[in-house]
């Protein structure tokens, strides 16, 4: 029977993106002078997986690319070649080409062979070329040799503790048999892919105990491993499925296989000699020796050391069991390159210098188990799942409110139980939607994570140093605010980089540090996340802006404040690049930055220091599905205005109220005069309240300019469900969304920021006439 593993494809693809993006992010992070061994491991050991997966899966151009990949940073990890600046660019370099394969077989297609076959090349020359200038490497014998004799001296341990406990060794004597015999394991020269070959089925063979997996899994397994090598015998005992495989492959190559379709506690590797009879079915209860206890275990391997003759140099020597994981495969058993190790008759306790670097193996190895083990406690759903569960949550929070509309005009004296009961439904509601929406909130650090690349690259090809700092990677913002603040940012980013940071020789000239800085920060405030994109550069230059906005034909004046300059830079076309390059200089960015934002119902905000730098800073709502509003009515229509703009609401004085130019309104407040939006004339709305001395201003604050909006009266602060206008109807002018309130009625959102820009327009035209 043969089985679809297509189902696993997306498990394979999202693992594989995550492993790409933390080798990209530990080589970023590597000191090429002085390596971390722990961070080599995991660049490794995320090559590695990604050759099993794809190996899986008959993504031959994948495969092909990470293995030589895998091959460098295999000798990286043990000290065979010396690391070097190029190297790590290539390695980048090749992290991209993967990311590509990636892609187009998420997309079903055929990756570029021309562009595999050139950085398989490079990595070749790479390879070549540390090893014509390496010398000889033949330190890994005496370890393995050492490490023996630890298997033997850890047996004899056990077998004392049995004579004087009456069969039961102490557990921290089978804990350290065990460990021992784990570490002779990954010694062994079988890591570098000497196995029993498949024609020796008489010899020891791999065998592979998978518990506690269904009978379709099983076949499948089966079926899988089977393309690995030949099976000479297989046991089924309940749940639990044990096979015996003759494979030229190693044990690692075995667990990513086995990762995409069960967990890593599942599977438990080691060797044995198969059964006669290859279809056995074993009894429920019977013990095993894959199974069962590890004094079992070590037993096991004793018998099967004492049973088997040693083996040749450069095959595999009989081991205990070993369990190992899924896709992030523990560090102390990731292949190792090590010489055959000479036969001794009497094998002598492993030195002390041999067994510290053993103890900090195991060291370094628990965290990687228990992040394995944390990792194990999420589950990964799509997207639009959730986003049903939202909109679910959504009517029932609409549906409360309906329902406590209706209650309302109830005698509460009459019905306490259920004014109680529909106050507990309204907290439950709101608790679950909060929970809900949690869901869909991802770190900023999703986005954060990308820069240290693009400043790495793009620093180095303008000539410029710089340091990238991070702060607030923690803070959350909704899913799909994260994925659309992306190009904004890199776009700020690159801005940065290419007009405000200087180069060396004209930050030594200024005073500087020869390095500038770079800092992204996210922070919340209220209901708002605020992202600051910072610099300790040169600074926007007024005089140059203001000049080539007159030269573009722009109205522009020397009393213009510095915040109406600084957005000069916004307008489409406007650049103050000498020279456009493949980084910027078109003026076809800034405006694009801003629309974004906008469309995001946020806003960007522009600071700057001649000679100190600049600050972006954008302010986004933290979710666009649900958002706290003050209920309004002009005339008979309910509108909702965002309340993170509202600053305050009043009733002006006659006296208060000035008619400029064109007939247009303002408003004095405190000394500050703002202009006057009438609601009710923007929509046209029938019955309001023609006066501002009759109704309510109240002043909105957008884009860091405030004005006054005339209503007729405030009905209170609700939180308010987002419907999509344009899904259900099409785009209106002025309005942003709607939202259905607890009558059933449809209230229509104010898009406050699309309303002060037409303010602005209109107040830029009354100060020139």
């Amino acid at each position: 029977m043969t089985l679809d593993i297509t189902q696993f494809y997306q498990t394979f693809f999202d693992e594989a993106d995550e492993l790409l993006a933390q080798m990209e992010q530990l080589l970023l992070n590597l000191d090429i002078a002085h390596p971390d061994p722990e961070d080599l491991a995991a660049i490794f050991r995320a090559a590695h997986s990604i050759k099993g997966g794809a190996a899986t899966f008959g993504f031959t151009a994948l495969t092909e690319t990470t293995h030589i990949l895998e091959s460098l940073l295999d000798r990286a990890r043990n000290n065979e070649l010396v690391l070097r600046k190029d190297m790590i660019d290539t390695f980048l370099e090749t992290k991209d080409v993967l990311s590509g394969q990636l892609a187009d077989y998420r997309a079903s297609a055929e990756p570029d062979a021309a562009t595999a076959k050139a950085i398989c090349a490079k990595l070749e020359r790479l390879n070549a070329e540390s090893r014509d200038g390496a010398a000889p490497a033949a330190a890994a014998a005496p370890a393995a040799a050492s490490a023996a004799p630890a298997v033997t001296q850890a047996v004899r341990e056990i077998q004392a503790a049995e004579a004087v406990q009456g069969g039961t060794p102490p557990e921290h004597v089978v804990e350290q048999a065990v460990q021992a015999a784990g570490e002779w394991i990954d010694g062994e020269p079988a890591q570098t892919g000497q196995a029993v070959g498949a024609g020796e089925e008489a010899g020891p063979h791999l065998k592979i105990t998978l518990r506690g997996v269904g009978e379709k899994d099983q076949e499948l397994l089966a079926e899988e491993l089977g393309n690995l090598g030949n099976i000479v015998g297989q046991v089924k005992s309940g749940g639990d499925l044990t096979l015996w495989l003759a494979t030229d492959v190693t044990s690692d190559d075995i667990i990513a296989v086995c990762c995409f379709v069960i967990d890593e506690s599942q599977i438990v590797i080691g060797r044995g000699t198969a059964p006669a009879d290859d279809t056995q079915q074993g009894e429920p209860g019977t013990p095993d020796a894959a199974d069962s206890s590890p004094a079992q275990a070590v037993q096991a391997t004793q018998a099967d050391h004492a049973a088997s003759p040693a083996p040749a140099a450069g095959t595999a020597a009989p081991a205990s069991t070993a369990t190992h994981g899924l896709f992030d495969t523990p560090a102390a058993s990731a292949p190792a390159a090590a010489q055959p190790a000479a036969a001794t008759s009497a094998p002598a306790p492993a030195p002390a210098s041999a067994a510290a670097p053993a103890e900090q193996d195991r060291k370094a190895a628990r965290p990687a188990a228990a992040a394995g083990g944390a990792e194990g406690s999420s589950i990964r759903v799509g997207v639009e799942k959730v986003d049903q569960l939202i909109n679910l949550v959504g009517e029932l929070v609409i549906t409360q409110a309906m329902l406590a509309e209706t209650t309302s005009t109830f005698d509460p004296a009459l019905h306490d139980r259920l004014f109680n009961g529909m106050a507990q439904l309204e907290r439950n509601a709101r608790d679950l939607q909060e929970a809900v929406m949690s869901i869909r909130m991802m770190p900023m650090d999703y986005v954060f994570s990308r820069f240290p690349r693009l400043v790495r690259d793009l620093a180095a090809k303008l000539g410029k140093e710089v340091e990238l700092v991070t702060f607030g990677q923690a803070t959350e913002l909704d899913k799909s605010l994260i994925e659309r603040i992306i190009d904004p940012l890199t776009h700020l980013v690159r801005n940065s980089l290419d007009h405000g940071i200087e180069t060396v020789e004209a930050r030594r000239a200024a005073g500087k540090d020869s390095t500038g800085q770079l800092v992204l920060s996210a922070a919340h405030h209220g209901g708002n996340i605020v992202i600051e994109v910072s610099d300790d550069g040169a600074g926007l230059r007024r005089d140059k802006i203001l000049a080539k906005a007159a030269k573009q034909g722009m109205q522009v004046s020397e009393t213009m404040s510095d915040e109406e300059v600084w957005n000069l830079i916004f307008l489409p076309g406007f650049s103050t690049a000498e020279q456009v390059t493949d980084v910027s200089g078109r003026g076809v960015g800034m405006d694009v930055v801003k629309r974004n934002i906008q469309s995001m119902g946020g806003h960007v905000e522009i600071t700057s220091h001649a000679g100190k730098g600049s600050t972006t800073r954008i302010v986004l709502p933290l979710t666009l599905a649900i958002l706290d509003g003050m209920s309004v009515k002009v005339g008979n229509e309910i509108f909702i205005l965002p309340l993170n703009f509202v600053m305050e609401s009043l009733q002006p004085q006659a006296e208060d109220i000035y008619t400029v130019a064109n007939g247009e309104r303002v408003v004095r407040v405190r000394g500050e005069y703002l202009p006057l939006v009438a609601l009710h004339e923007v929509f046209n709305v029938e019955g309001a309240k023609q006066e501002p001395t009759q109704g309510i201003v109240t002043i909105m604050q957008t884009e860091g300019r405030r004005f006054a909006m005339l209503i007729d009266e405030l009905v209170g602060q609700q939180q308010v469900v987002v419907k999509n206008l344009e899904t259900n109807y099409r785009k209106v002018h002025g309005i942003s969304a709607a939202t259905i309130l607890g009558d059933g009625s449809v209230a229509l959102i104010v898009d406050v920021a699309a309303l002060n820009r037409e303010t602005r327009h209109a107040h830029g035209a009354l100060s020139l006439a």
